[in-house]
Formats: structure tokens, sequence, C-alpha cells
């Protein structure tokens, strides 16, 4: 069976922000706490012991204000004594969420430079905690929902928490027994609200363990963002060399294809001494039409791509970073067998910079906020709660160089622009639609929840119709098109902009919701071919293919694939590679594209 597409919930680790901690400790109604549950929190927010006993001294008095202990702290870890490299490294695993215990754990069992065996290490122990967590719990009823509202709550902002003042009491007067429940019932995962418990207290309010819950649910989908390094950025507009080759040798199905930087592919139109010849070239079995093209997550799980290309003639696959078409990142791999020369950009080109993109953010982007390129377009977006928080803490401190470099991170996880004077706001569906190169409305007519949704699960509309552009000239008359589980529509949206006339195109999606909008596009763009749509993959057997092939005169195109929960790059909870629900679609991808060629190959005998 077709498998739904992926949701918000799944795509990456619970990787937990502790900022969310730090303001509403600087929110809290109390002046004065017990300095043992100062000493506590601080040591929660990552802070080692030392470092709090040494501000508690420079902030003097026997009963010091929290507040000012935690100034202090901010000062002292960001001055060059306290910046030692392991000192670090440890910070920055605390500030994730990783117990100061087993950080040091991990730095004593792989050494101190040793950072991806480090944090692996550390991903290992969180995962064994939660399925601790989760056999805790194994007699009660399993109801995981990745939707954190249902559906009554569609037309408010996603992810925004609750609203009304009932449910503000509700979430102000959180204590007792039943906790877990009560999580759950809203629709959160077993084992995230479980995990958000143990980490937050017995004393956390409600609101507290939500939003605790909110930041783990964007830190799990950074694996975007996080890669994409402020070296890269700066690259961007640096003169490449004059010829740059892909890394892409498979040593061995369980080695992973190493990724490139900068992230390329065989050519992007702005850079000079574009890659017109594959480093490795295709098979024979796998030159010429039908031609075919799939599309997944660049970063995935060890072996994962070796896999895919063993899978696909043994075809290298193509990495590329959407940030060079387009303002926004989005770093996906590509296996294809398609010609890579004469390869042009659609028309209008798109805009390149946040500000070129958004003009009236120009008036409010303050000075200190240097970015030029958004995150990857997700699923989910920041909280009213967060982007309140932001205000009134920029209010009170918007000089503050620690304050600034905090919020700046905020506005980088949670893709963030400046809508008004201190007022960080999230992207619109609509502005989403245009940093991923879709029309104008694409996705309008149904809930916000699902435009969020089917937009950060598609393609990028710019980047793949670069790769698909040398296709004009070969069917100036129009194209056939198989598209597997595409979503709504990316691919087909990338041809009609190029101007290659669609005769005919056999559509398998699950999703109604993407079904409906890939509908609405092709009547709306008065599309003269066939529109044959399935609902379920098992029901396009060889049969059927064949069936289709003699009736239409073959496939020119099968293009498929999207980012899969199940293989996304910091995903460690649900990350189970091509084994995942839907990431073994990839394998009916393979079954559907080998009875195309084969019967192809006998057509033309």
């Amino acid at each position: 069976m077709l498998h739904a597409k992926h949701s918000a919930g799944d795509d990456d680790d619970v990787n937990w922000n502790t900022d969310d901690e730090i303001d509403n400790f600087q929110s809290s109604p109390r002046n004065v706490v017990h300095m043992d549950e100062t000493v506590a929190k601080f040591i929660e927010m990552g802070f080692s012991i030392e470092m709090i006993g040494r501000a508690v001294e420079e902030t003097g008095g026997e009963n010091p204000e929290p507040l000012m202990i935690l100034e202090t702290l901010f000062k002292i870890s960001t001055s060059p004594e306290a910046s030692s490299s392991k000192s670090k490294v440890i910070d920055e695993l605390i500030g994730m969420g990783f117990s100061e215990e087993l950080v040091i754990k991990a730095i004593q069992e792989h050494g101190e430079e040793n950072l991806k065996e480090i944090t692996n290490a550390l991903l290992s122990y969180a995962a064994e905690k939660m399925h601790e967590t989760e056999k805790m719990h194994e007699t009660e009823n399993e109801d995981i929902n990745n939707n954190y509202f249902s559906d009554d709550n569609d037309d408010i902002n996603i992810f925004s928490g609750l609203s009304s003042s009932d449910e503000e009491n509700e979430l102000n007067s959180f204590h007792g027994d039943g906790r877990l429940q009560d999580l759950i019932k809203m629709g959160y995962p077993r084992k995230e609200a479980s995990i958000a418990l143990e980490r937050c207290g017995k004393i956390a309010s409600l609101a507290e363990v939500v939003d605790f819950i909110f930041a783990a649910q964007m830190a799990r989908q950074l694996d975007e963002f996080w890669a994409a390094s402020d070296e890269q950025e700066r690259r961007i507009n640096e003169p490449p060399p004059r010829r740059r080759r892909l890394n892409t040798d498979i040593a061995s199905d369980d080695e992973l294809i190493r990724l490139p930087n900068p992230m390329i592919g065989f050519g992007v139109p702005k850079e000079p001494g574009l890659i017109t010849d594959r480093p490795v070239p295709i098979p024979n079995i796998a030159l010429g039409p039908p031609y075919f093209y799939y599309e997944n997550v660049a970063m995935t799980p060890k072996g994962v791509w070796a896999t895919m290309s063993s899978h696909l003639y043994d075809i290298k696959p193509e990495f590329v970073d959407s940030l060079y078409f387009c303002a926004a990142a989005r770093k996906r791999g590509y296996i294809h067998n398609l010609p890579i020369k004469n390869r042009f950009e659609i028309q209008p080109t798109p805009h390149y910079t946040i500000q070129e993109e958004f003009p009236l953010t120009k008036k409010w982007w303050p000075a200190w906020d240097k970015r030029t390129k958004l995150n990857c377009v997700l699923t989910c977006i920041a909280s009213a709660q967060l982007t309140n928080k932001i205000r009134k803490r920029l209010e009170k401190h918007e000089r503050d160089p620690a304050v600034q470099k905090d919020i700046v991170d905020q506005c980088k996880k949670w893709n963030l622009v400046w809508v008004g004077k201190n007022k960080a706001a999230p992207l619109e569906p609509y502005e989403m639609e245009r940093l991923l190169g879709f029309p104008n409305n694409h996705t309008r007519g149904i809930s916000r929840k699902d435009r969020y949704k089917s937009l950060g699960n598609s393609f990028q509309v710019d980047t793949v119709a670069y790769h698909l552009s040398v296709l004009k000239p070969l069917y100036p008359k129009g194209i056939n098109v198989l598209s597997l589980f595409t979503g709504i529509g990316g691919g087909e949206v990338a041809l009609h902009r190029l101007q290659i006339p669609m005769k005919l195109v056999v559509s398998v999606e699950i999703s109604e919701v993407n079904r409906n909008i890939f509908r609405s596009f092709w009547e709306q763009t008065n599309q003269r071919g066939d529109l044959i749509e399935f609902r379920d993959v098992e029901e396009l057997d060889d049969h059927k293919i064949e069936g289709l092939m003699d009736q239409y005169g073959g496939f020119d195109l099968v293009i498929g694939g999207s980012p899969c929960n199940n293989l996304a790059g910091a995903n460690r909870v649900s990350r189970t590679g091509l084994e995942g629900d839907q990431s073994s679609l990839f394998y009916d991808y393979c079954r559907i594209l080998e009875a195309v060629r084969s019967k192809a190959s006998r057509m033309r005998r």
C-alpha cells in the first residue's frame, strides 16, 4: 500500500532547546526564588556548578535576583576565558539537551576532538532512554498522533498553542497526576510527552511542557539548516575553482556517499565553470529514454544513498542545495539519467536573497541579523508564544549582544522574518509558495495546517526545472509523465513553467489533499493532456503499466520521490532508513521504473 506522506512530528530527532526555558525563567512572576531552585534551573540550562558559583559571587548579596545571576552567567559564558575547546563542546552538547554526566562520559570514551563519535554516542544514550521510557508505559493504550491539533483547529496558526481563555487557564493550572495522558489527549506523541515531562520536572506547568515539545519539534527538523554552515553561505559569492568535481565514490553498500561542499551538483546557473560531464558516466544499461528522476533528502543514514544508487543502475547521485536557486536552503540528492548539458533556468528567475524576495521586511530588518538566506522550508512554524517572547526580550534588551545572538538563532531555526519593530513572524503559506517556485495560491483553499505540511514536503520547483530543462528540445510536441508520490505536483509545475506540454500525466499520490491541489492546478492552467490518478501504488502493477503504455505509446519521464521522515539526517528516533513505512516506497519506484523500461525496450524492437 502507498503510505501517507510524512508529517511534521517524525522528521527529525528530539533535540531539546533551552531558549524557551530561559524565557520562562526570565518571565517568572517571582522576583526571588529559593537558591536551590535557582541553581537547579541554571544547571538544567547547561551552566556548570563552577560557573554558577562564580556568577553568584560576582552578583553579590545574600539573595541575588535570578535574572541578575543569569545576565552574569551570559557574560561569563561569552568571555574569552570561558571559551576553551572542551568547555565549548560540553556547553554546546548540554545546550542540546544531553546531561553533563553523559556528555563527559562520551568525551572520555571517544576523545575530545571526535565530535561526530561523541554525538552518535549521546544519541544512542538518548535512544536507549526513550526505549526505557516507552517500556514503562507499554501497558497503556498507544495512540500516537503526529498531528498536534485536531481538524477543528485547522484555521488557527499551526503549532501556535491553545489560545482561548479557558485553555490558557488549563495551561497555567497544570498540576497533579495524569499529565502524560492529558498531553496524549491533546495529540502529542507519547514519547515526546514522556521526555518533556521528565525534562521539565514535576512542578512545571502545562505551558512550559508544551513549549518544550514545540522546541523539540523544530529541533528535529534542523538537518537542513545546521548542515548549511555560515562558511558554506559565504562561499556562495566566492569565485569557485575552474572546475568542481563531486566526490561520490561508493566503497561499499555500507559506506555513506560523501556529500560535496559546496552542494552544487553537476553545476548551478550562477556559478562559473559549470560541470558539463558527469564525474562517473551513466552505465550503458541506463542510457537514454525513458528518462527517470528520483529525489530525496541529501543527509540520510549511512549507506542509504549507496543502496539507492545500487538499485538505480549504479548511477551516482547529484547533490544540490536550492539556496543556489532561491532565497531558501533545501539540500536534496537526485538520481537520474537525464543529460546535463545545455541546462537553463526557468523565467522569470527567482529572487536569491530574503530581502529581494520580501522587500517589505527591509524596513524592519535589524542590522545585527545578517541572514541573507532562509533555512529549509519545513512543515511547521513558530508559535505565537515564541514570537511574543522575542518581542518582549528585544523591548527590554535590544542592545544586548547575547540577546541578539539568541534571537537570531531562533529566527534561523523557525525561518522568522521581520515585519515590524522588534516583531519577527513566521512565513505565510503564500510566501512559502514563492520560495518553492509554485504559482500564487497553489495550495490555497485547504487548511493552514495542510498547506504547511504539503509545502514542506514538496519539490523546490526552480531546482527541479533546471534539471528537467534539457527535455524541452527533446520533446517539442509534448511529454508523457509517470509521477510517483511527488505530493502537490512539483515536477509537473516545473514542466509547465518550462513550457513543455504534458500530453499525459499518470499520478500516484495517497494524500487526498495533495491530489486536490494538483488537480486544481491542472484545471486552472488549462492542460490539454490526459490526467490519470491512482491513490495506491499497488494498483499500478506490471499489467496496468503495460496497458497504459500500449494505450498512450509509453512514458518519456518517470519522476518520483520526496523527503521521507525515515531518512531525514537528524531523525534518530524513526530514522529507520529504507525499511521505514514511507521510505520503503523507494522500492516501489524501482519496481515501476523497471517495468516501464522493460516494456519500452520491447516496444522499440
